[in-house]
């Protein structure tokens, strides 16, 4: 039996000494972010995909590695672009 404490911290087994992650509920399918591909995010984008892969190995846009795949979060890419605006000014 596993020591109890907080979801997903480490627990150590009495038994044998060994470390074991504590089980967290799934979350519902609904909660979880709809990830885009860099396919998606380059034609929201409107920029090439070799752009948008060349953003992701200088590590200058938000983007998720899940397995060998890269995502990328809507809500951490707006974040992303608020952040890089520029304010416009006026040539007279």
């Amino acid at each position: 039996e596993l020591p109890k404490g907080e979801p997903g911290k480490i627990a150590t087994s009495a038994l044998t000494g060994r470390n074991h992650y504590e089980e967290e509920p799934m979350p519902d399918p609904a909660d979880l972010p709809q990830l885009l591909t860099m396919d998606q995010l380059a034609e929201r984008l409107g920029m090439t995909r070799r752009h948008v892969r060349r953003l992701v190995a200088e590590r200058r846009v938000p983007f998720l590695r899940v397995g060998r795949f890269i995502r990328f979060d809507p809500t951490e890419v707006t974040a992303w672009l608020n952040s890089h605006r520029v304010a416009g000014s006026r040539i007279v």
